[in-house]
């Protein structure tokens, strides 16, 4: 009977604690969703980066034709090079695609890359500046030297790198954001941590008995969340643009449409006369990345005033 009391009882500590967990983390959301509020300059890169995003979920529904959907005449010629009108608001290419479908189409890779870039920046980034910060010693020797090795890496010429050997995919380029992206996260991470492991609470955490994961966990991520928060917003952008950039090289999927791809198809045509073909993809691309560096930017003044003045 003894066994099955404490059983429960110890059922009912664990689920205590997550609730407390859970309550935490939505307490630290809110207290920055309100802090991200009092920013105009946030909130307006917010609802940019939103309304590529939207565009990217309902792709399937508001794009008028699927992006390699070749458009004919009456007389069953290709529609090629048209400039914008009613039937094709952006006009159509030189193949006689749908520029405005395979702008939409586009958003979907944009968005995605954007943001998984910015969840591996924010996870990789703060896990291993948070490690080193507050083991320190070998364990910060060790990570901060990788992460030296790291950034002599090019980024661009290591996915170039990539591409060779294995092939063009929008995953090499994840995989040298997953490598690369997350170096000067870490690093402005660590720093932060080394200052907060110093607290009293810190060390009163250390006297109760508390292990290093509960107190890095409990009480260290929470405190460096808003700089995580800012990097990954930035990371959006980054991501992006590293995307369009390698897609725009020739070294990613040809097959999957990209605003990078576009932009590529558009300098290997010398179509710069057909400006409703290669305007759309470069200003969605400045817009996303004029959205994420505004969240970003925005955010960081909230967080630290000083940067006002």
């Amino acid at each position: 009977m003894s066994d099955t009391n404490a059983t429960a009882t110890e059922s009912t500590t664990d689920g205590s604690r997550r609730r407390q967990r859970l309550r935490r983390l939505g307490e630290t959301l809110a207290s920055q969703a309100k802090t991200v509020w009092r920013s105009k300059m946030a909130v307006f890169g917010i609802c940019l980066i939103l309304a590529f995003t939207l565009m990217a979920v309902t792709a399937p529904f508001i794009a008028p034709y699927e992006p390699n959907e070749r458009q004919y005449a009456d007389d069953g010629s290709w529609k090629t090079m048209e400039s914008p009108s009613a039937e094709h608001p952006l006009g159509t290419t030189d193949d006689g695609y749908d520029v405005l479908s395979q702008l939409i189409w586009g958003s979907q890779i944009a968005m995605f890359v954007g943001y998984l870039g910015a969840f591996m920046v924010a996870v990789i980034g703060t896990g291993a500046g948070v490690v080193a910060g507050y083991y320190g010693g070998l364990v910060d020797e060790g990570v901060m030297r990788f992460v030296d090795i790291l950034y002599g890496l090019p980024f661009i010429p290591f996915v170039i790198v990539i591409a060779t050997i294995f092939g063009a995919s929008v995953w090499n380029v994840i995989f040298g954001i997953a490598l690369l992206y997350w170096l000067t996260t870490a690093r402005v991470v660590r720093s932060e941590v080394l200052s907060i492991k110093e607290r009293p609470y810190i060390e009163a955490a250390k006297a109760a008995g508390a292990s290093n994961l509960r107190i890095m966990r409990v009480h260290i991520v929470p405190n460096v969340l808003p700089l995580s928060a800012l990097y990954a917003a930035i990371a959006v952008g980054y991501s992006i643009t590293a995307q369009a950039s390698i897609a725009f090289l020739g070294f990613s999927d040809p097959t999957v449409p990209s605003w990078g791809v576009m932009l590529q198809r558009v300098f290997n045509q010398q179509g710069l006369d057909a400006w409703w073909w290669f305007l759309p993809p470069g200003i969605s691309i400045t817009l996303v990345v004029l959205g994420a560096y505004l969240a970003g930017r925005g955010y960081d003044e909230i967080v630290n005033p000083q940067l006002q003045q």
